[in-house]
């Protein structure tokens, strides 16, 4: 690594900077969308040339971690930006509670009158309600967390004209990006992850922060459990921290497909440095193929700042579908930064090796977050590569010989120079006053009452199953319902449940499947993401569900709110089962403004997560241990990775409660536990008396 980017690549004179720096043809190639989650790395950004930056505010973002701005602060930002032509999209894809959406609907009303953002990204449909009660102006995109998974669905998402983008999850291969991409309709573009941290879970569908003390990652306030060490069969290693998505040189594959408008860089929580170098080499990597001449050395050259732009290891995760890399390798150090050396020395003269040179204001991590002793050294003077530099530990504190040195932020001089000229651009900037008292509309309450019942349900069908009875829709459960000794007549009574994730190269079996249930009289579904009553609508754009059909939104689509829920009316469910993750207070509010019916899981084994991949060294079907020795288990569904605690989640005691608040749908989710694994007795009730944060 040399001392900085700007060592070897001279800004001031170099081909690379008029190449680079070069006016951008916005009809012919990608946006390069950066990452900023503080000043310092939204005018890196621009330092570097992005042609848009996405931040968030200090609520309603899914990175709550990050230094975030006040709405002032972004007003400021957003005019430099705009005067630069570049865009900025504020993030707001959090979740909202039913408290939340005046204030949310404030926000929006004074990002409208003070910032001007070019989009908002969502992933919670109050927002689509919420921007026209205002009248807010700019682009709604819908975030990753809203779990447009298959391609059929954004058919659906473009019968909502107010939503213009979607962004697609990172776990899509090259093939299902192109089958995203050809299905798109005309108006509806496409935004996809190209570097950047990976979560274990599929977006949307990971509650384990939440479950683990009700701090929710559908709210922004994950704790990560899953960069967590854990053991099994006396093995403790990090079975579930993943890589960093880079796709680096294969973005050249993605450049024919002009439905995905957009290549967007993870990082809100990363530095400037990070920022900087991360954009200038995707700029290059997508700019290089205009010139054959200097392509190989801008390969080269931007490789190389990929390498130094201190994230974890690289992977390019599923997007070769024929060269597929698992981005859990639990041999490798995942801790973000990079690697630079290993912990020597005892008895408070701890020191390590560096494997790079070392700057002045270099940030040190050593050792991973989950550990007691973990600290953050700054570098105060510079080290050689191979020199020596000796660590400040906490008194009490001893880290473990070994233990990794990451080198976690960088401010070269060049780089500071460069934030600093745009600094005193932004103080010749106005900034304005609003204060919204902006009250949301919401709708009135259902008066037709509806019937209270239980539903249980099962993987597998059996001839125990009588009553209200659900069944995960599968290959395995439509072919073992005939032989299960339950009576025809029994098809019409069941509540088919559907898979909470859909991905393009299965949602032609899930509409198979749809079919025999319909053929054999099935007429209750239970649709897990909003955009599964795609199945059940005509090519030509009328409903196929008419009178007899019973469609609710199922817990996976994550209703938190009247106006979520309101939506879900209007695309045509009967009912709805909310968000499992809520407290007490947040329930019993529901109903007053629900004009459909709703139900709720009162018990049974709710997963911490689901994922499209698993640790080579994690057996499924057998118990693992968090450090806190907490148990939980692996089952393959499909072609999903669940991940389950060794406890059950039970409200069922609230259960006159909730009915008296008007909840008529009681759900118990019974799964097949494996024999190695014994349920741990406890009170099950998750965020009921925490509330979620």
């Amino acid at each position: 690594m040399s001392k900085s980017y700007f060592n070897y690549c001279d800004c001031s004179k170099s081909w690379y900077y008029t190449f680079m720096i070069k006016e951008k043809d916005t009809k012919a190639v990608p946006c390069i969308l950066a990452p900023a989650g503080s000043k310092a790395s939204f005018l890196a950004a621009l330092a570097a040339g992005a042609d848009a930056v996405y931040c968030g505010l200090k609520n309603f973002s899914a990175r709550m971690e990050a230094k975030n701005f006040t709405i002032e602060e972004l007003a400021v930002l957003t005019q430099l930006a705009h005067k630069k032509d570049v865009e900025v999209y504020v993030t707001l894809n959090s979740l909202l509670k039913p408290d939340d959406l005046d204030k949310a609907g404030r926000v929006l009303e004074e990002l409208e009158r003070l910032v001007k953002p070019d989009a908002i990204i969502i992933q919670d449909l109050a927002f689509v309600q919420l921007a026209r009660q205002t009248g807010f102006s700019g682009e709604l995109h819908l975030s990753t967390l809203a779990n447009v998974s298959f391609s059929t669905a954004l058919k659906l998402v473009r019968q909502n004209p107010d939503i213009n983008r979607v962004v697609i999850p990172r776990e899509l291969n090259i093939d299902e990006i192109k089958a995203m991409a050809s299905a798109c309709p005309q108006g509806l573009d496409l935004e996809l992850f190209v570097h950047g941290a990976l979560c274990y879970g599929v977006s949307g569908r990971c509650y384990w922060s939440s479950y683990f003390g009700g701090k929710s990652g559908l709210r922004g306030r994950c704790v990560q459990p899953c960069r967590r060490l854990y053991t099994q069969n006396k093995q403790t290693k990090r079975f579930f921290s993943c890589r960093d998505l880079s796709l680096d040189v294969l973005v050249k594959v993605l450049k024919p497909i002009s439905k995905v408008r957009v290549w967007k860089i993870e990082g809100r929580k990363k530095g400037p440095h990070y920022v900087f170098y991360t954009v200038r080499a995707y700029k290059m990597l997508r700019d290089c193929e205009n010139d054959p001449e200097k392509k190989t050395i801008a390969k080269k050259t931007a490789l190389n700042l990929l390498s130094q732009a201190l994230g974890r290891t690289g992977t390019h995760y599923n997007f070769l579908p024929q060269r597929p890399q698992n981005p859990v390798n639990t041999e490798d150090q995942t801790g973000s930064g990079l690697l630079v050396g290993k912990v020597q020395g005892a008895k408070q003269k701890f020191y390590f090796v560096p494997r790079e040179e070392l700057l002045s204001g270099d940030i040190l991590r050593l050792g991973y977050e989950d550990e007691s002793w973990h600290a953050i050294n700054r570098v105060g003077r510079y080290v050689p590569k191979r020199g020596r530099f000796y660590l400040k530990i906490s008194s009490g504190r001893s880290p473990r010989k070994g233990s990794p040195v990451f080198l976690k932020d960088r401010r070269e001089k060049e780089l500071e120079d460069m934030l600093s000229e745009l600094e005193d651009e932004l103080v010749k900037l106005k900034d304005s006053k609003f204060q919204s008292t902006f009250n949301a509309r919401l709708p009135k309450r259902l008066r037709k009452k509806a019937p209270v019942f239980e539903l249980n349900v099962y993987r597998k069908p059996c001839s125990r199953n009588i009553g209200q009875t659900g069944l995960w829709l599968s290959k395995e459960s439509l072919k073992d319902l005939p032989r299960s000794g339950l009576p025809k007549t029994f098809w019409p009574r069941l509540w088919w449940w559907l898979p909470p994730v859909i991905w393009p190269d299965n949602e032609k079996e899930i509409e198979g499947l749809i079919a025999v249930a319909l053929k054999n009289g099935s007429r209750n579904f239970v649709l897990n993401a909003p955009w599964q009553m795609a199945f059940f609508k005509e090519k030509a754009g009328k409903s196929k569900v008419g009178k007899g059909f019973n469609l609710w939104a199922g817990p996976f689509c994550n209703l938190t709110n009247a106006l979520s829920i309101n939506k879900m009316a209007s695309f045509g469910f009967t009912g709805a089962i909310v968000s499992p993750e809520l407290g007490c207070k947040d329930y019993l509010l529901l109903p007053k403004h629900s004009l459909i019916p709703l139900g709720i899981v009162i018990s049974g084994n709710w997963p911490l997560s689901i994922s499209r991949i698993l640790s080579e060294n994690l057996k499924t079907n057998k118990p693992f241990i968090s450090p806190k020795g907490e148990e939980a288990w692996v089952r393959k569904y499909g072609s999903g990775f669940w991940v389950y605690p060794n406890w059950k989640m039970d409200i069922t005691a609230k259960k006159n409660e909730l009915q008296k608040a008007g909840y008529n749908l009681f759900v118990h989710l019974i799964e097949p536990i494996p024999a190695e694994v014994k349920l741990k007795k406890r009170p099950g009730l998750w965020n009921w008396n925490l509330g979620l944060s």
